[in-house]
């Protein structure tokens, strides 16, 4: 008993080098919320990270390759966190889509900077375009079946559920976008205004908006 308890706890333990992945991208976070992309080196990184460049070309093959990752951790994050609830047949309608806006906005509140920098680089770093829009295609997915859960027809056509949760999700891509973008970012705003708009579509009356 006690030999597979020490297996379990070994097993649990972080690996070296996954410890040191993970300060790759944090410090990778760090940069791009201090300097941006372009100013951000791979010598910078691996310093902050505390290991050598040679050691950080280890783990990946360069700056591009660190940013992909960086990127592919928050969608994972963002996707797991704002659609499990919304998939949830139960969930009524509204508030899966309460739910999705506002998770999304929390994500873009603490990671703005990687999300920013996945919607800019995403038609240059053909591996970051695709993780961005394998994330939206699965929003969408999600948010189509709010939709019909909420009595929009299910279709292809370019008023049913779909069609709709495709342009919604790329609207409200492009809200959050512009609001964390600009000098103070304030993402209340396009909180509510998105989720009002959701919230028309399937013909709810909202209250209170939720915002923060």
């Amino acid at each position: 008993m006690a030999t597979e308890q020490t297996t379990r706890r070994r097993r649990d333990t972080p690996r070296k080098g996954d410890l040191r992945e993970q300060a790759i991208l944090r410090t990778t976070e760090e940069l791009l919320e201090r300097d941006g992309v372009e100013p951000m080196t791979v010598e910078a990184i691996a310093k902050g990270a505390g290991i050598s460049r040679g050691s950080l070309y280890f783990y990946f093959g360069s700056k591009q390759e660190v940013l992909t990752a960086l990127v592919a951790r928050t969608l994972d994050a963002l996707t797991r966190d704002a659609t499990v609830f919304p998939d949830d047949e139960t969930t009524p309608p509204h508030q899966a889509i309460e739910h999705a806006v506002d998770r999304t906005a929390d994500m873009w509140r603490r990671h703005g900077p990687v999300m920013r920098t996945a919607v800019d680089y995403a038609a240059v770093i053909p591996e970051i375009g695709d993780l961005w829009t394998a994330t939206v295609a699965t929003f969408t997915k999600v948010m189509t079946g709010v939709l019909v859960r909420a009595g929009i027809p299910e279709g292809d056509g370019p008023t049913e559920a779909a069609a709709l949760a495709h342009t919604l999700c790329w609207m409200t891509e492009r809200a959050f976008y512009q609001a964390a973008s600009q000098p103070v970012p304030d993402l209340t705003r396009a909180i509510t205004t998105c989720t009002e708009i959701w919230f028309r579509v399937i013909g709810h009356r909202s209250g209170t908006s939720s915002g923060g």
